[in-house]
C-alpha cells in the first residue's frame, strides 16, 4: 500500500499526527513542559481531533497521586476545595449550585477511590484532603486533522475554527494537513481564520513545516459561544446568535477536558475497534503501533473495524484459554500493550496504585 493511500483516511492521518506531537511538540521550538496527547475530545458542542496538553512536569507527577482515572467535575469540586484539617463538608466546600446530596455522593466516591479522607461526627460528614490538587495544566492546543482539504471540507472547517477562536477554550488552534510540496500550500488559500495555525505534515516521514503560525487565544478572558449562524446563503444578512461565557466557566471546562485527556490518551483507539477479531493486528512503524486488518489488507478506520464488519471473526476460544500468549487472546494483549504505552506518558503512575 502506498503512503498516499495509507493515510488518505482521516483516522490513520490522525494517529500519525498524535505520534508526531507526542515526540516533537512544539513544532520548530523547544519547551520545558511535559507534553501528552489525546484525541477526539472536547465539549458537548465541539470535539477536537487531537489535543496537546502542555503541563508543568512536577505538577503532572503530583497529579499521578490521584490515580490514572479522570476526575469529573463533581470530584474536582471536592478534591480541589478539600481543607487540610478536618472540617464539616458544607463549611469546607463552596456552594455547588445544585443540591448538597450530590456533593455527598461525590465525597463518598472520592473516599472510595482513596483520594479524600472522611469520617463522621454524629451525623455530620467531616472531610480532609490527602494531597493538594496540583495546578498541572499549562496550555491546551487543539489540532484539526484534514489530510485532504477540499472546498466543502474547508467550509466546514472554517466554521469550526471560527467557533474555537470565538470561545477561546484552547490556547491555540491548528490545522494539520498533508503536505503537497507546492510553494504555497493550498490550505493557505482557503478562507480560514487567521488566528489558526497551519501545519503541513507528511504522515509517512513525520516531516513537518509550519505554513502559518497561530495566534495565542485569550483563554483567561470572556469568550463568545456562537449558537446559530445565518444559513440563507451569501446574501443572507441576518445576524448570528451568540452568548458570552465567563472565564470561570472556561477554566472549569479546560480542566475537565484535561482530566479526560489524562485518562484516555490517544492510544485508546482499540477501545472503539475490535481487537478480539482474529484478523486484527498491530503493526509497528517508527516505533508506533498502528491497527491493521489482515482480511482487508489495509489499515482500517474505526468505522470499518466493528462488529458489523462482514469479515469480523471472533478469536477462536482456544486462543483465549490456558493463558495464551500471556493472559487471554491476542486482543487482550494488544489492549495491554497500548495501555502500557499510554501509562508511561503519565509520570508517576508507575509508582501509584490502579
Amino acid at each position: 500500500m502506498t503512503a498516499v493511500s495509507r493515510y488518505t483516511a482521516e483516522f490513520g492521518f490522525e494517529l500519525r499526527t498524535c505520534w508526531w506531537a507526542e515526540r516533537e511538540w512544539p513544532p520548530e521550538e523547544t519547551t520545558e513542559s511535559t507534553v501528552f496527547v489525546a484525541r477526539q475530545l472536547g465539549t458537548g458542542r465541539r470535539r477536537w481531533d487531537t489535543i496537546v496538553l502542555e503541563c508543568d512536569p512536577d505538577a503532572l507527577r503530583q497529579r499521578a497521586t490521584f490515580g490514572p482515572d479522570r476526575l469529573d467535575g463533581d470530584l474536582l469540586h471536592v478534591v480541589r476545595n478539600a481543607p487540610a484539617e478536618w472540617t464539616y463538608y458544607r463549611d469546607a466546600l463552596p456552594d455547588p449550585g445544585y443540591p448538597w446530596r450530590y456533593v455527598r455522593e461525590s465525597i463518598h466516591r472520592a473516599d472510595d477511590r482513596g483520594i479524600l479522607e472522611t469520617h463522621k461526627e454524629g451525623n455530620r460528614i467531616q472531610i480532609r484532603r490527602k494531597w493538594p490538587y496540583p495546578d498541572w495544566l499549562e496550555r491546551i492546543v487543539a489540532i484539526e486533522n484534514k489530510p485532504d482539504l477540499d472546498r466543502s471540507a474547508a467550509r466546514r472547517l472554517g466554521t469550526q475554527l471560527e467557533y474555537d477562536v470565538a470561545i477561546g477554550l484552547a490556547d491555540e488552534v491548528w490545522v494539520a494537513t498533508r503536505t503537497t510540496g507546492e510553494s504555497v500550500e493550498p490550505v493557505l488559500l482557503e478562507d480560514l481564520p487567521v488566528e489558526a495555525g497551519v501545519l503541513a505534515f507528511d504522515p509517512e516521514t513525520l516531516e513537518t513545516e509550519v505554513a502559518w503560525y497561530p495566534r495565542t487565544l485569550a483563554v483567561e478572558e470572556p469568550g463568545t459561544r456562537i449558537l446559530e449562524r445565518p444559513d440563507g446563503g451569501s446574501r443572507d444578512g441576518s445576524a448570528a446568535r451568540f452568548e458570552y461565557v465567563d472565564p470561570e466557566w472556561k477554566a472549569e471546562r479546560r480542566l475537565a477536558i484535561a482530566e479526560r485527556a489524562y485518562e484516555r490518551g490517544w492510544r485508546s483507539f482499540a477501545d472503539t475497534m475490535r481487537p478480539d477479531c482474529r484478523h486484527f493486528q498491530l503493526r509497528e512503524q517508527d516505533g508506533q503501533l498502528l491497527p491493521y486488518c489482515g482480511a482487508k489488507d489495509h489499515q482500517p478506520t474505526a468505522r470499518e473495524c466493528s462488529g458489523d464488519c462482514p469479515d469480523y471473526e471472533p478469536e477462536p476460544p482456544a486462543w483465549r484459554t490456558k493463558g495464551w500468549p500471556i493472559e487471554g487472546g491476542p486482543g487482550k494483549r494488544f489492549k495491554k500493550l497500548l495501555a502500557d504505552r499510554r501509562r508511561r506518558r503519565r509520570p508517576g503512575l508507575d509508582s501509584t496504585s490502579g
